[in-house]
């Protein structure tokens, strides 16, 4: 008998009473805010795990498949319920799910347990995990065990990221990229249209200045401090993160970080914290830190994931204000590229028995198809990967009904395929974005001028591709 768990959704109250968005201890830069004092009381969904013992029955004959993914909360749960959807239709096929924590704890978890002889049939890996993917010798090609897989039905931004030597090693599953998320309420309270966000890096100075100098909020917008945002506006300025066409013509060997997009972007976001208008946490990817500054109020904007459009649509709701959406923005002196789609991918193991790599193709082939990933987008906010799903949501009028997921996936749709958009692909990307973060950090703690940090980063990133380039080549 294993140990089960009951779920409760309730809704928590908590008064914040301070958030302290220095990047490290000690002074705040000249200008800059050390502290955010918070005293709206904020209404958070919570889901709470209830410990229950309960059997979980595999029926006497069926295939067993593992599937290890990344997600907790309301997403896990809903996991759960499609899994046991599939369970019950497919008699044949028992799926056993577990989560094995972060992005980064899955892949390694899943990497220790090949090494060990007993991999899982299925991982979620996170996009810039897949070079990693690749090289581990782990994972067999999706596309070839998936005689009913149709490339064709991805939508382009989707396809473009995950196509590897013109092939899919994974099938594409939870797709998300960066928006603005704003409180209109604030904006209307600042004297500015609620229905024109700020599009550039220059407008957001601008739009920033207003709201703080009439105090409708205490900061202007908020965004983790993560290196996916970084990649993201390299991306919308059309510059390429590393060398041989972003690591997709041949292995990447460096990083362009002391180029003019990276320092434009780096320049900005520090002008943009000593004036005050960016708050943070002070921890680096803090994403729960950048969702409470905005939901409070302390903030009119965050840029944040698309996933979290069913999030903040909530947290709005419960703490009444009207919510917006739009692009990210970008450098008015650059053209609109558009985004990576970030997120995460289904790959398979190989040296299973025939039957399970059968087995384990067709749950992934259901589990993506059209009908769940529009159950997919509707409970979390994640991309519909599918034209087909999205052609059913249009009949819905799905969009027109919800706006706020409308920027999300036009801002998709819109995004040119060229190679700054499709992504880098570097084997040691976990790494490189660790440094990348640092490096940002010490610029908004006053610790090193851009130009220092990010030759710093530069140096440290490329040694650490061409020690990972070494160990696999």
């Amino acid at each position: 008998m294993s140990t089960a768990r009951r779920y409760v959704v309730i809704s928590v109250l908590i008064t914040m009473f301070a958030v302290v968005i220095a990047a490290c201890a000690g002074a705040a830069p000249a200008g800059g805010q050390q502290v955010v004092e918070v005293t709206k009381v904020v209404e958070v969904t919570k889901v709470v795990e209830v410990p229950q013992e309960q059997a979980v029955t595999i029926p006497e004959g069926a295939v067993v498949i593992d599937f290890w993914h990344a997600f907790g909360g309301g997403r896990k749960l809903l996991i759960q319920r499609m899994v046991d959807d599939f369970n019950f239709t497919h008699p044949g096929i028992f799926v056993r799910v577990e989560n094995k924590g972060s992005y980064r704890d899955t892949l390694n978890a899943a990497i220790l347990a090949a090494q060990q002889g007993n991999p899982p049939h299925i991982v979620q890996i996170f996009e810039i995990g897949s070079q990693l993917a690749l090289d581990s010798g782990i994972f067999v090609p999706f596309e070839d065990y998936a005689p009913e897989f149709d490339a064709s039905d991805l939508i382009e931004g989707v396809a473009n990221y995950y196509n590897f030597g013109g092939k899919f090693y994974s099938m594409p599953w939870n797709s998300s990229n960066p928006i603005l998320y704003y409180n209109k309420d604030i904006f209307r309270a600042a004297g500015l249209d609620p229905e024109a966000p700020p599009e550039t890096f220059e407008e957001m100075l601008a739009v920033c200045e207003q709201i703080v100098s009439s105090g409708a909020a205490k900061n202007c917008v908020s965004w983790p401090l993560h290196s996916w945002f970084f990649e993201q506006w390299m991306a919308n300025m059309g510059a390429e993160l590393a060398n041989n066409e972003n690591g997709r013509a041949a292995r990447a060997t460096e990083v362009y970080l002391t180029g003019d997009a990276a320092k434009e972007i780096v320049s900005w976001w520090k002008e943009m914290f000593d004036k005050g208008y960016y708050a943070y946490s002070g921890k680096l990817e803090d994403w729960d830190g950048a969702d409470a500054i905005f939901v409070s109020g302390q903030a009119a904007m965050e840029i944040t994931s698309t996933s979290d459009v069913v999030n903040r649509q909530n947290d709005a709701a419960a703490n009444g204000f009207e919510l917006g959406t739009g692009y990210l923005p970008y450098p008015e002196n650059s053209e609109r590229m558009g985004v990576i789609v970030g997120g995460a991918s289904m790959w398979m193991s190989g040296g299973h028995p025939d039957e399970e790599m059968a087995a384990t193709a067709e749950f992934i082939e259901w589990f993506t198809n059209t009908e769940n990933a529009i159950r997919w987008h509707k409970g979390t906010g994640y991309f519909p990967i599918r034209k087909s799903a999205v052609e059913v949501l249009e009949k819905q009028k799905w969009f027109e009904k919800n706006p706020a997921y409308r920027a999300a996936f036009d801002q998709l749709l819109n995004t040119k395929p060229v190679r700054a958009t499709q992504g880098a692909v570097i084997g040691a990307f976990p790494e490189v974005r660790t440094i990348i973060e640092q490096a940002i950090e010490k610029v908004l703690a006053g610790e090193a001028s851009v130009d220092d940090a990010l030759a710093e980063a530069k140096a440290q990133a490329d040694k650490a591709i061409a020690d990972y380039n070494k160990s696999v080549e």
